[in-house]
C-alpha cells in the first residue's frame, strides 16, 4: 500500500467548456464572478443547532462560466472576484441544466488570483438538456 501512496497521479485540471452532464472528478482552477445566497435556515441536529447555507455562485475561466451551488463552509469561501480551485467536482442536474457542485469527498481552496479574464458570454449553465434512455435489443 506504500508503494501506491508514493505514485499518486498528478491531478489534471480541465476547462469549463469541456465538462459534461453526468460526470465527476472534475478539478478546475475558476474565478468567482458573483455570489448569491439562496437558503440559509437552522437544522435541529441533536444539541446544538446547525446552520445549513446554500449558494449559487457563477463561476468561470477563459473558456465559459457555469453556475457552482455551495454548501455550509464552502460559501464563506466563494466571495466575488476569488479564485478558487475546486478539486473531485462533479456535474449535477437541475431542471435540465447542470449546475458544478463539491461533495464531502472534494475540496474547495482558496488560490492565488488568477490572470485570466471569464469569459461570461457563454454560460453552460443556460444550455438545457433532456435525458433520453436508449434501449438496447
Amino acid at each position: 500500500m506504500a508503494e501506491a501512496k508514493s505514485t499518486m497521479r498528478k491531478p489534471v485540471f480541465t476547462k469549463v467548456d469541456q465538462l459534461r452532464p453526468g460526470t465527476s472528478g472534475h478539478n478546475l482552477t475558476v474565478k468567482v464572478v458573483s455570489a448569491k445566497t439562496v437558503l440559509q435556515k437552522g437544522r435541529p441536529d441533536g444539541p446544538q443547532v446547525r446552520q445549513m447555507r446554500i449558494s449559487e455562485c457563477l463561476v468561470g475561466d477563459e473558456t465559459g462560466t457555469i453556475v457552482f451551488t455551495a454548501r455550509n463552509e464552502q460559501v464563506d469561501l466563494m466571495q466575488t472576484d476569488a479564485t478558487v480551485i475546486l478539486r473531485n467536482a462533479k456535474i449535477d442536474m437541475f431542471k435540465g441544466s447542470m449546475r458544478l457542485a463539491v461533495d464531502k469527498w472534494g475540496r474547495v481552496e482558496l488560490t492565488e488570483p488568477a490572470s485570466f479574464t471569464v469569459k461570461e458570454d457563454n454560460n453552460l449553465s443556460l444550455v438545457e438538456y433532456e435525458l433520453v434512455n436508449v434501449v438496447e435489443e
